[in-house]
Protein backbone atom coordinates (compact mmCIF):
# COMPACT_ATOMS: atom_id res chain seq x y z
CA UNK A 1 0.00 0.00 0.00
CA UNK A 2 2.97 2.33 0.60
CA UNK A 3 3.90 1.76 -3.04
CA UNK A 4 0.53 3.03 -4.28
CA UNK A 5 -0.48 5.70 -1.77
CA UNK A 6 2.92 7.14 -0.76
CA UNK A 7 5.74 6.45 -3.23
CA UNK A 8 3.53 6.55 -6.35
CA UNK A 9 0.65 8.69 -5.15
CA UNK A 10 0.79 10.92 -8.23
CA UNK A 11 0.50 9.45 -11.69
CA UNK A 12 3.82 9.54 -13.50
CA UNK A 13 5.71 7.65 -16.16
CA UNK A 14 8.03 5.09 -14.54
CA UNK A 15 11.30 5.44 -16.42
CA UNK A 16 13.90 2.75 -17.08
CA UNK A 17 16.14 4.01 -14.26
CA UNK A 18 13.37 3.89 -11.63
CA UNK A 19 12.08 0.54 -12.92
CA UNK A 20 15.56 -1.01 -12.92
CA UNK A 21 16.08 0.17 -9.33
CA UNK A 22 12.86 -1.48 -8.12
CA UNK A 23 13.52 -4.59 -10.23
CA UNK A 24 16.96 -4.97 -8.63
CA UNK A 25 15.37 -4.49 -5.19
CA UNK A 26 12.73 -7.21 -5.70
CA UNK A 27 15.21 -9.67 -7.23
CA UNK A 28 17.60 -9.03 -4.33
CA UNK A 29 14.81 -9.67 -1.81
CA UNK A 30 13.87 -12.92 -3.59
CA UNK A 31 17.48 -14.14 -3.73
CA UNK A 32 18.11 -13.14 -0.10
CA UNK A 33 15.01 -15.09 0.89
CA UNK A 34 16.90 -18.24 -0.13
CA UNK A 35 18.85 -17.80 3.10
CA UNK A 36 15.61 -17.54 5.03
CA UNK A 37 14.38 -20.74 3.37
CA UNK A 38 17.56 -22.52 4.48
CA UNK A 39 17.15 -21.38 8.09
CA UNK A 40 13.42 -22.18 8.15
CA UNK A 41 13.93 -25.77 6.94
CA UNK A 42 17.13 -26.29 8.89
CA UNK A 43 15.29 -25.45 12.12
CA UNK A 44 12.03 -27.21 11.20
CA UNK A 45 9.91 -24.05 11.45
CA UNK A 46 7.39 -25.21 8.81
CA UNK A 47 5.89 -28.53 7.80
CA UNK A 48 8.25 -30.52 5.60
CA UNK A 49 6.06 -33.14 3.86
CA UNK A 50 8.87 -34.14 1.47
CA UNK A 51 11.49 -34.44 4.27
CA UNK A 52 13.86 -32.17 2.38
CA UNK A 53 17.21 -31.02 3.68
CA UNK A 54 17.68 -27.27 4.05
CA UNK A 55 19.90 -27.22 0.95
CA UNK A 56 17.36 -29.13 -1.18
CA UNK A 57 14.59 -26.78 -0.04
CA UNK A 58 16.71 -23.75 -0.96
CA UNK A 59 17.45 -25.13 -4.43
CA UNK A 60 13.79 -25.98 -5.03
CA UNK A 61 12.73 -22.50 -3.93
CA UNK A 62 15.13 -20.68 -6.26
CA UNK A 63 14.25 -23.08 -9.12
CA UNK A 64 10.54 -22.39 -8.63
CA UNK A 65 11.25 -18.66 -8.50
CA UNK A 66 13.19 -18.77 -11.78
CA UNK A 67 10.43 -20.80 -13.47
CA UNK A 68 7.75 -18.28 -12.46
CA UNK A 69 9.98 -15.34 -13.37
CA UNK A 70 10.87 -16.74 -16.80
CA UNK A 71 7.28 -17.70 -17.65
CA UNK A 72 6.19 -14.19 -16.64
CA UNK A 73 8.07 -12.87 -19.68
CA UNK A 74 5.21 -13.88 -21.98
CA UNK A 75 2.80 -12.31 -19.49
CA UNK A 76 4.68 -9.00 -19.81
CA UNK A 77 4.25 -9.04 -23.59
CA UNK A 78 0.50 -9.62 -23.24
CA UNK A 79 0.14 -6.87 -20.62
CA UNK A 80 1.84 -4.44 -23.01
CA UNK A 81 -0.62 -5.41 -25.77
CA UNK A 82 -3.59 -4.95 -23.40
CA UNK A 83 -2.45 -1.47 -22.36
CA UNK A 84 -1.94 -0.52 -26.01
CA UNK A 85 -5.36 -1.86 -26.99
CA UNK A 86 -7.13 0.22 -24.32
CA UNK A 87 -4.92 3.28 -24.96
CA UNK A 88 -3.75 3.41 -21.35
CA UNK A 89 -1.07 6.09 -21.04
CA UNK A 90 2.20 4.93 -19.40
CA UNK A 91 1.67 7.25 -16.41
CA UNK A 92 -1.56 5.40 -15.49
CA UNK A 93 -0.26 1.87 -16.02
CA UNK A 94 1.32 1.57 -12.57
CA UNK A 95 -2.03 1.79 -10.75
CA UNK A 96 -3.60 -0.87 -12.97
CA UNK A 97 -0.62 -3.19 -12.45
CA UNK A 98 -0.68 -2.64 -8.68
CA UNK A 99 -4.30 -3.75 -8.30
CA UNK A 100 -3.72 -6.50 -10.87
CA UNK A 101 -0.93 -7.96 -8.75
CA UNK A 102 -2.99 -7.68 -5.55
CA UNK A 103 -5.69 -9.76 -7.24
CA UNK A 104 -3.09 -12.16 -8.67
CA UNK A 105 -1.77 -12.88 -5.16
CA UNK A 106 -5.23 -14.00 -4.04
CA UNK A 107 -5.96 -16.12 -7.13
CA UNK A 108 -2.49 -17.70 -7.10
CA UNK A 109 -2.82 -18.66 -3.43
CA UNK A 110 -6.12 -20.41 -4.12
CA UNK A 111 -4.76 -22.18 -7.22
CA UNK A 112 -1.62 -23.32 -5.37
CA UNK A 113 -3.63 -24.78 -2.48
CA UNK A 114 -5.90 -26.57 -4.95
CA UNK A 115 -2.98 -27.86 -7.05
CA UNK A 116 -1.02 -29.11 -4.03
CA UNK A 117 -4.12 -30.88 -2.70
CA UNK A 118 -4.62 -32.62 -6.05
CA UNK A 119 -0.99 -33.74 -6.24
CA UNK A 120 -1.05 -35.10 -2.68
CA UNK A 121 -4.42 -36.87 -2.90
CA UNK A 122 -4.44 -38.06 -6.52
CA UNK A 123 -1.04 -39.53 -7.44
CA UNK A 124 -1.81 -39.85 -11.16
CA UNK A 125 -2.51 -36.11 -11.34
CA UNK A 126 1.22 -35.59 -11.93
CA UNK A 127 0.75 -37.29 -15.33
CA UNK A 128 -2.16 -34.98 -16.15
CA UNK A 129 -0.10 -31.90 -15.27
CA UNK A 130 2.89 -33.26 -17.20
CA UNK A 131 0.86 -33.84 -20.37
CA UNK A 132 -0.75 -30.42 -19.98
CA UNK A 133 2.67 -28.74 -19.79
CA UNK A 134 3.89 -30.60 -22.89
CA UNK A 135 0.72 -29.54 -24.73
CA UNK A 136 1.26 -25.94 -23.60
CA UNK A 137 4.88 -26.03 -24.81
CA UNK A 138 3.77 -27.36 -28.22
CA UNK A 139 1.01 -24.76 -28.47
CA UNK A 140 3.42 -21.97 -27.51
CA UNK A 141 5.87 -23.14 -30.17
CA UNK A 142 3.19 -23.41 -32.85
CA UNK A 143 1.48 -20.09 -32.09
CA UNK A 144 4.58 -17.95 -31.73
CA UNK A 145 3.35 -15.36 -34.24
CA UNK A 146 -0.28 -15.19 -33.10
CA UNK A 147 -1.34 -11.77 -31.81
CA UNK A 148 -3.56 -11.33 -28.78
CA UNK A 149 -6.51 -8.98 -29.29
CA UNK A 150 -8.08 -8.00 -25.93
CA UNK A 151 -11.16 -6.51 -27.62
CA UNK A 152 -12.01 -9.96 -29.02
CA UNK A 153 -11.59 -11.80 -25.73
CA UNK A 154 -14.70 -13.26 -24.03
CA UNK A 155 -13.65 -11.51 -20.80
CA UNK A 156 -13.85 -8.07 -22.43
CA UNK A 157 -17.20 -8.79 -24.06
CA UNK A 158 -18.65 -10.14 -20.79
CA UNK A 159 -17.66 -7.04 -18.82
CA UNK A 160 -19.16 -4.72 -21.42
CA UNK A 161 -22.36 -6.75 -21.42
CA UNK A 162 -23.02 -6.45 -17.67
CA UNK A 163 -21.31 -3.17 -16.75
CA UNK A 164 -21.74 0.38 -18.12
CA UNK A 165 -18.45 1.34 -19.75
CA UNK A 166 -17.05 4.61 -21.06
CA UNK A 167 -14.25 5.04 -23.59
CA UNK A 168 -13.14 8.16 -21.73
CA UNK A 169 -10.05 7.94 -19.51
CA UNK A 170 -10.44 10.11 -16.41
CA UNK A 171 -7.00 10.23 -14.81
CA UNK A 172 -6.25 7.20 -12.63
CA UNK A 173 -9.91 6.50 -11.90
CA UNK A 174 -11.18 2.96 -12.42
CA UNK A 175 -14.79 4.23 -12.18
CA UNK A 176 -16.50 7.58 -12.75
CA UNK A 177 -19.94 8.92 -11.87
CA UNK A 178 -22.09 9.95 -14.81
CA UNK A 179 -25.78 10.91 -14.47
CA UNK A 180 -25.86 9.19 -11.07
CA UNK A 181 -24.50 5.92 -12.46
CA UNK A 182 -21.18 4.28 -11.71
CA UNK A 183 -19.40 3.68 -15.00
CA UNK A 184 -16.21 1.68 -15.60
CA UNK A 185 -13.32 3.40 -17.36
CA UNK A 186 -10.86 1.75 -19.79
CA UNK A 187 -8.48 1.36 -16.83
CA UNK A 188 -10.95 -0.98 -15.13
CA UNK A 189 -11.47 -2.94 -18.35
CA UNK A 190 -7.70 -3.32 -18.73
CA UNK A 191 -7.46 -4.43 -15.09
CA UNK A 192 -10.11 -7.15 -15.51
CA UNK A 193 -8.54 -8.48 -18.73
CA UNK A 194 -5.04 -8.46 -17.18
CA UNK A 195 -6.32 -10.17 -14.03
CA UNK A 196 -8.06 -13.03 -15.80
CA UNK A 197 -5.27 -13.35 -18.37
CA UNK A 198 -2.88 -13.84 -15.44
CA UNK A 199 -5.10 -16.66 -14.17
CA UNK A 200 -4.70 -18.36 -17.57
CA UNK A 201 -0.92 -17.92 -17.41
CA UNK A 202 -0.96 -19.40 -13.89
CA UNK A 203 -2.43 -22.59 -15.37
CA UNK A 204 1.00 -23.06 -16.98
CA UNK A 205 3.35 -21.76 -14.32
CA UNK A 206 1.84 -23.37 -11.21
CA UNK A 207 1.90 -26.94 -12.61
CA UNK A 208 5.47 -26.20 -13.75
CA UNK A 209 6.49 -25.32 -10.19
CA UNK A 210 4.58 -28.34 -8.85
CA UNK A 211 6.87 -30.45 -11.04
CA UNK A 212 9.74 -29.20 -8.88
CA UNK A 213 8.02 -29.54 -5.49
CA UNK A 214 4.56 -30.01 -3.99
CA UNK A 215 5.61 -28.30 -0.76
CA UNK A 216 2.97 -25.54 -0.42
CA UNK A 217 5.30 -23.15 1.43
CA UNK A 218 7.98 -23.32 -1.27
CA UNK A 219 5.48 -23.09 -4.12
CA UNK A 220 3.69 -20.12 -2.55
CA UNK A 221 6.78 -18.10 -1.57
CA UNK A 222 8.59 -18.61 -4.90
CA UNK A 223 5.43 -17.72 -6.83
CA UNK A 224 4.54 -14.67 -4.74
CA UNK A 225 8.02 -13.14 -4.74
CA UNK A 226 8.20 -13.51 -8.53
CA UNK A 227 4.78 -11.89 -8.93
CA UNK A 228 5.67 -9.02 -6.56
CA UNK A 229 8.57 -8.06 -8.81
CA UNK A 230 6.53 -8.34 -12.00
CA UNK A 231 5.20 -4.76 -11.88
CA UNK A 232 8.60 -3.04 -11.81
CA UNK A 233 9.97 -5.68 -14.18
CA UNK A 234 7.22 -4.82 -16.67
CA UNK A 235 8.46 -1.24 -17.02
CA UNK A 236 12.07 -2.41 -17.15
CA UNK A 237 11.63 -5.20 -19.70
CA UNK A 238 8.93 -3.88 -22.06
CA UNK A 239 11.43 -2.32 -24.46
CA UNK A 240 14.30 -4.65 -23.62
CA UNK A 241 12.38 -7.83 -24.48
CA UNK A 242 12.05 -6.79 -28.13
CA UNK A 243 15.81 -7.32 -28.39
CA UNK A 244 15.57 -10.94 -27.20
CA UNK A 245 13.25 -12.60 -29.71
CA UNK A 246 14.55 -16.14 -29.06
CA UNK A 247 13.69 -16.08 -25.33
CA UNK A 248 10.29 -17.42 -26.44
CA UNK A 249 11.95 -20.71 -27.42
CA UNK A 250 13.70 -20.84 -24.05
CA UNK A 251 10.27 -20.80 -22.41
CA UNK A 252 9.12 -23.63 -24.69
CA UNK A 253 12.17 -25.67 -23.66
CA UNK A 254 11.56 -25.00 -19.96
CA UNK A 255 7.89 -26.03 -20.15
CA UNK A 256 8.84 -29.14 -22.14
CA UNK A 257 11.52 -30.09 -19.62
CA UNK A 258 9.31 -29.75 -16.54
CA UNK A 259 6.50 -31.58 -18.37
CA UNK A 260 8.78 -34.55 -19.05
CA UNK A 261 10.09 -34.38 -15.48
CA UNK A 262 6.54 -34.58 -14.16
CA UNK A 263 5.74 -37.62 -16.33
CA UNK A 264 8.85 -39.44 -15.09
CA UNK A 265 8.78 -38.30 -11.46
CA UNK A 266 7.65 -41.73 -10.17
CA UNK A 267 10.26 -43.59 -12.24
CA UNK A 268 13.43 -41.46 -12.36
CA UNK A 269 14.99 -39.30 -9.65
CA UNK A 270 16.05 -35.90 -10.97
CA UNK A 271 18.70 -34.21 -8.79
CA UNK A 272 17.69 -30.75 -7.58
CA UNK A 273 20.54 -29.00 -9.40
CA UNK A 274 19.47 -30.44 -12.77
CA UNK A 275 16.25 -28.42 -13.04
CA UNK A 276 17.97 -25.23 -11.89
CA UNK A 277 20.84 -25.77 -14.33
CA UNK A 278 18.53 -26.52 -17.27
CA UNK A 279 16.46 -23.36 -16.69
CA UNK A 280 19.59 -21.22 -16.44
CA UNK A 281 21.12 -22.72 -19.61
CA UNK A 282 17.84 -22.41 -21.57
CA UNK A 283 17.47 -18.71 -20.70
CA UNK A 284 21.14 -18.01 -21.38
CA UNK A 285 20.99 -19.81 -24.76
CA UNK A 286 17.90 -17.80 -25.79
CA UNK A 287 19.53 -14.52 -24.81
CA UNK A 288 22.83 -15.33 -26.56
CA UNK A 289 21.07 -16.52 -29.74
CA UNK A 290 19.07 -13.27 -29.84
CA UNK A 291 22.20 -11.15 -29.42
CA UNK A 292 24.08 -13.11 -32.08
CA UNK A 293 21.28 -12.62 -34.62
CA UNK A 294 21.12 -8.90 -33.87
CA UNK A 295 24.87 -8.55 -34.39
Amino acid sequence: MLDLFVFNRKAHVIGTKEASKYTALWVSIAVAFTGAIYLIYDNGLVDNPENMTAIDASIKYITGYLIELSLSIDNIFVIAVIFGSFNIAPKYQHRVLFWGIVGALVFRALMILFGVALINKVSWMTYVFGLFLLYTAFKMLKNNDEEFDPAQSPIYKLVRKFLPVTDQINGQQLFIRKMGKRIATPLFLALVVIELTDVLFALDSIPAILAITADPFLVFTSNILAIMGLRSMYFFLTNLLNKFQYIHYSLVAILGFVGIKMLLVHHIHFPEWLSLGFIFIALLAGALASRMKKN
